[in-house]
């Protein structure tokens, strides 16, 4: 039984694994499943790249558990139903975060800092050299409005980068946006998780807003520019950074 990718996602998948030289033959890749369209879009990618990619390479899905008491073997059926290799990773994060949470910090940044460290730790253990997350464009192109709005910093999410620990984190679905990770998850008639599943929901505390400011704020500029994630993008990979205010980088 296989899911039903478009051809244009499959293509855009396909041709930036290959530029960037994201999976390659012989690769053993974890992929973070939390049960969301973004990661479940991920590994049904991943499977039909397994099927017909001129190479091999292994790769298995792992969730998360932040020992809230949650009921996700649900996940593990659907990964049988489709002949994906899947794992489930029970923790404490949620009783840590009481304690290691200081006030008026981010539970967010926390949740998603321990949930990666835990998705290294289980890459590392099972000899796998390759972790694959979920972001799209869309994602990187919020990170990078929030770290230029509110951090003071130029930075996004690359496709593939190389994490203290040796091991390369990739991200297959960088060029796809949202609205096409939706559509896959309807048209599949998929039961994925929202934002109901995070842990600050738990808390009683005021969520983050610059997020969705942010992404109001794009969702704003594309109805004007209809063009304006193809500019990004095309941006993105057209970086003049000479003509900043590092000085380390002038040319003179």
């Amino acid at each position: 039984m296989k899911a039903e990718l478009s051809k244009k996602i499959a293509k855009l998948v396909g041709k930036t694994n290959a530029h960037y030289g994201l999976i390659q033959e012989g690769d053993k890749v974890l992929v973070g499943f939390s049960g969301g369209k973004d990661s479940t879009m991920l590994i049904h990618t991943l499977k039909h790249l397994q099927r017909v990619a001129p190479f091999d390479f292994e790769f298995k899905a792992v969730t998360i558990t932040y020992g809230m008491g949650e009921r996700v073997e649900f996940l593990s059926e659907h990964c049988k139903q489709y002949g994906i290799d899947h794992m489930i990773v029970d923790t404490k994060i949620f009783d840590l975060s009481k304690e290691k949470i200081r006030k008026n910090s981010s539970f967010c940044s926390f949740f998603s800092r321990m949930r990666r460290g835990y998705l290294y730790t289980t890459a590392q253990e099972l000899g796998y050299n390759k972790l694959a997350l979920g972001h799209h464009l869309d994602d990187a192109m919020e990170s990078f409005f929030m770290n230029f709005f509110y951090n003071g910093a130029m930075r996004s999410m690359p496709p593939i980068y190389k994490a203290e620990n040796g091991l390369h984190v990739i991200r297959p679905l960088i060029f796809c946006r949202e609205k096409q990770l939706d559509a896959f998850a309807k048209t599949n008639g998929f039961n994925v998780i929202g934002d109901e599943a995070c842990p600050a929901m738990r808390f009683d505390i005021k969520m983050p807003h610059a997020r969705e400011h942010t992404k109001k704020l794009l969702a704003e500029l594309e109805e004007e520019n209809p063009e304006i994630f193809v500019s990004m993008k095309s941006a993105f990979e057209n970086i003049h950074d000479s003509t900043f205010f590092d000085k380390d980088r002038f040319k003179i």
